[in-house]
């Protein structure tokens, strides 16, 4: 049975990240209408799932993997927030800053007061204090 399922998905596109928000999505919406049994959160929750089956068993990997990248892009700036966030809380002893030209994310120790600081990856100077 492994094997035939295996052959099965050979050349289908799969899983990624956006298939996995809108299963996320599709989760939502169907465990909402056990609660408020509206026919509109049920539509809306199996056309979620219609999607992400679409999505994973399509054989147009180019596309699906465009649509997978766009919208990558489109949260990027919240994964870069997260990222910062939970360096900031894991480590104390130092301060967490992006670059304001390509958004690099530098490391410097507290203390130090003001510091000019260059960017390993663009090499723009700036000045924060620690």
């Amino acid at each position: 049975m492994k094997e035939k399922l295996y052959r099965f998905m050979q050349g289908r596109y799969g899983n990624d990240t956006l298939n996995n928000v809108v299963m996320v999505l599709c989760l939502i919406f169907l465990v909402a209408n056990i609660f408020v049994r509206n026919i509109v959160l049920e539509i809306i929750g199996l056309a979620f799932w219609g999607i992400a089956l679409y999505r994973m068993l399509s054989r147009n990997t180019y596309q699906r993997y465009q649509e997978n990248e766009r919208f990558m892009q489109w949260i990027a700036p919240i994964t870069r927030y997260q990222t910062l966030h939970q360096k900031r809380k894991q480590d104390p002893s130092h301060k967490y800053y992006r670059c304001p030209s390509c958004h690099q994310i530098v490391r410097l120790p507290k203390g130090h007061g003001k510091v000019i600081v260059t960017c390993p990856k663009c090499q723009k100077q700036f000045e924060k204090r620690t």
